[in-house]
């Protein structure tokens, strides 16, 4: 299946049973280090995915066959119907998991967190809204119904997607206090607030069927999962056929760079004080390994994020 990308000006595909198809190189546009990458595939080098840095500088070969349009099985109305919410029996489980990775924080901290995050953030969501824009417009084309949000916080990103009474969006954070902005944003945004449910949960444990949701947004958000393999899994698992993974996270600065030096010396202290938060993940590579089908994955710097940089941000397909 093939997709052609209004974000990133080039094609990339699922992979196909048919090895005689051509190949071709994709179209990079100017400030953009992008990869596309198929499961179980190497990249156009025959390299390995050991090194990061060398992966986000690679570009792979791709299938261009001409079967159905991806976003065509993104958005089918085809899917079976059935509830999104995990039902009572296993609420338990996820609420463990809850407290294990994510321990219940003093109401005053939960609250001060909240109420910071949602006076500063203006100037870095001014500056990457240029991505995000990009980004979210493969949400509006794919008409996707169901929407998780994993991370929600206080909602900075409902804007770019969830403008229409036609959309349910489940904000999953473990911070409960982040629920009465979060749905100030659905409100601002158009999103009726019957529309969207905020559930208090962690991505190591997604409250949520499997295959029950067309898209799943995250945005800063595995920087500070304890666990990030086990997330994408989870991401995974409540995705439907063919459903897209929309993501945007910093990643540790490339071996050697002074950046890097930096963010290893003040990891500890950035987990400390912004709620788990780690400086030095290789995100990127998590998620090109997470056994997608597909992800199309660029990176970019922000003038605004200071020591946390650079960022990755793109489309993985189930």
């Amino acid at each position: 299946m093939s997709l052609q990308s209004s974000l990133f000006n080039f094609s990339f595909t699922t992979p196909c049973s048919s090895s005689s198809h051509g190949t071709s190189t994709p179209t990079i546009t100017p400030f953009f280090n992008s990869v596309t990458r198929q499961s179980n595939q190497p990249d156009s080098s025959g390299r390995s995915e050991e090194n990061n840095g060398e992966l986000l500088r690679a570009s792979s070969r791709f299938c261009t066959c001409g079967r159905r349009h991806f976003l065509e099985a993104a958005s089918t109305a085809l899917f079976p119907i059935c509830p999104s919410i995990a039902s009572d029996n296993l609420q338990p489980r996820y609420k463990t998991v809850l407290n294990r990775v994510h321990p219940p924080r003093p109401d005053w901290y939960d609250e001060f967190y909240a109420s910071v995050l949602n006076s500063t953030a203006e100037p870095y969501e001014a500056e990457v809204a240029v991505y995000k824009t990009r980004l979210f417009t493969n949400l509006i084309r794919g008409k996707a119904r169901k929407v998780l949000e994993i991370g929600i916080g206080t909602g900075p990103n409902l804007k770019y997607y969830a403008n229409s009474a036609d959309i349910q969006v489940y904000g999953v954070d473990p911070n409960t206090k982040m629920e009465k902005f979060a749905q100030e944003s659905a409100v601002a945004a158009g999103l009726p607030l019957s529309n969207f449910e905020f559930i208090q949960a962690v991505g190591e444990a997604i409250p949520l069927n499997d295959a029950s949701v067309d898209a799943v947004v995250g945005t800063l958000v595995l920087c500070s999962v304890k666990e990030v393999g086990q997330t994408l899994q989870e991401v995974k698992r409540v995705l439907k056929p063919g459903g897209l993974y929309l993501f945007v996270e910093h990643v540790a600065a490339k071996d050697g760079t002074i950046l890097r030096l930096l963010q290893s010396a003040l990891d500890p202290l950035q987990q400390t004080v912004a709620d788990g938060c780690h400086l030095s993940r290789d995100t990127g590579k998590e998620i090109l390994q997470a056994g997608f089908s597909s992800v199309d994955l660029s990176m970019a710097f922000l003038s605004n994020a200071l020591i946390i940089n650079p960022h990755v941000f793109g489309i993985a397909s189930k």
